[in-house]
Protein backbone atom coordinates (compact mmCIF):
# COMPACT_ATOMS: atom_id res chain seq x y z
CA UNK A 1 0.00 0.00 0.00
CA UNK A 2 1.19 3.56 -0.62
CA UNK A 3 2.60 5.49 2.33
CA UNK A 4 1.33 8.94 3.30
CA UNK A 5 2.43 11.59 5.78
CA UNK A 6 -0.32 13.64 7.45
CA UNK A 7 0.89 17.06 8.60
CA UNK A 8 -1.56 18.73 10.98
CA UNK A 9 -1.83 22.14 12.64
CA UNK A 10 -4.29 22.86 15.45
CA UNK A 11 -5.27 26.03 17.25
CA UNK A 12 -3.52 27.20 20.41
CA UNK A 13 -6.78 26.70 22.29
CA UNK A 14 -6.67 22.99 21.44
CA UNK A 15 -3.41 22.68 23.41
CA UNK A 16 -4.68 24.25 26.65
CA UNK A 17 -5.77 21.04 28.40
CA UNK A 18 -3.80 17.80 28.00
CA UNK A 19 -6.73 15.58 29.04
CA UNK A 20 -9.06 17.27 26.59
CA UNK A 21 -6.42 17.01 23.85
CA UNK A 22 -6.08 13.27 24.51
CA UNK A 23 -9.87 12.78 24.28
CA UNK A 24 -10.09 14.89 21.12
CA UNK A 25 -7.32 12.79 19.58
CA UNK A 26 -9.12 9.56 20.49
CA UNK A 27 -12.38 10.82 18.94
CA UNK A 28 -10.52 11.83 15.77
CA UNK A 29 -8.80 8.45 15.51
CA UNK A 30 -12.11 6.65 16.03
CA UNK A 31 -13.71 8.68 13.21
CA UNK A 32 -10.84 7.91 10.86
CA UNK A 33 -10.81 4.20 11.74
CA UNK A 34 -14.56 4.00 11.18
CA UNK A 35 -14.47 5.84 7.84
CA UNK A 36 -11.18 4.32 6.64
CA UNK A 37 -10.74 0.88 8.21
CA UNK A 38 -8.12 -0.07 5.62
CA UNK A 39 -5.69 2.63 6.84
CA UNK A 40 -2.68 1.21 8.68
CA UNK A 41 -1.04 3.62 11.16
CA UNK A 42 2.76 3.45 11.24
CA UNK A 43 3.76 6.37 13.50
CA UNK A 44 2.45 9.46 15.32
CA UNK A 45 4.67 12.37 16.37
CA UNK A 46 4.20 15.72 18.06
CA UNK A 47 6.42 18.33 16.40
CA UNK A 48 8.17 21.58 17.14
CA UNK A 49 7.77 23.85 14.15
CA UNK A 50 5.07 24.96 11.72
CA UNK A 51 3.06 21.74 12.20
CA UNK A 52 1.86 20.27 15.48
CA UNK A 53 1.59 16.61 14.50
CA UNK A 54 2.92 14.21 11.91
CA UNK A 55 1.26 10.86 11.27
CA UNK A 56 2.67 8.26 8.93
CA UNK A 57 0.20 5.78 7.53
CA UNK A 58 -0.53 3.45 4.65
CA UNK A 59 -3.71 3.80 2.61
CA UNK A 60 -4.89 1.92 -0.46
CA UNK A 61 -5.31 5.05 -2.60
CA UNK A 62 -5.22 8.83 -2.77
CA UNK A 63 -8.96 9.10 -2.16
CA UNK A 64 -8.59 7.40 1.22
CA UNK A 65 -5.68 9.71 2.10
CA UNK A 66 -7.81 12.72 1.16
CA UNK A 67 -10.59 11.37 3.39
CA UNK A 68 -8.14 11.25 6.34
CA UNK A 69 -7.23 14.91 5.75
CA UNK A 70 -10.86 15.95 5.37
CA UNK A 71 -11.86 14.19 8.59
CA UNK A 72 -9.03 16.02 10.35
CA UNK A 73 -10.21 19.39 9.05
CA UNK A 74 -13.83 18.58 9.97
CA UNK A 75 -12.66 17.68 13.49
CA UNK A 76 -11.20 21.14 13.97
CA UNK A 77 -7.66 21.07 12.59
CA UNK A 78 -6.55 24.44 11.19
CA UNK A 79 -4.83 22.55 8.40
CA UNK A 80 -4.29 18.92 7.50
CA UNK A 81 -2.19 17.88 4.52
CA UNK A 82 -1.58 14.33 3.36
CA UNK A 83 1.60 13.91 1.35
CA UNK A 84 2.40 10.72 -0.51
CA UNK A 85 5.82 9.32 0.37
CA UNK A 86 8.06 6.94 -1.54
CA UNK A 87 10.72 4.65 -0.08
CA UNK A 88 14.13 6.12 -0.85
CA UNK A 89 15.36 3.01 -2.68
CA UNK A 90 12.36 3.22 -5.02
CA UNK A 91 13.18 6.86 -5.68
CA UNK A 92 16.79 6.01 -6.53
CA UNK A 93 15.63 3.27 -8.91
CA UNK A 94 13.35 5.74 -10.70
CA UNK A 95 16.17 8.28 -10.87
CA UNK A 96 18.47 5.71 -12.45
CA UNK A 97 15.79 4.81 -15.02
CA UNK A 98 15.22 8.45 -15.96
CA UNK A 99 18.95 9.09 -16.36
CA UNK A 100 19.48 6.16 -18.74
Amino acid sequence: MPTFVLMTRISAEELQDARDRRETGKRWLNKVQTACPQVKWLAHYALLGPYDYMDIYEAPDIETAARVSLISRAAGALSAESWQAMPYDNFLKLLEEVQE
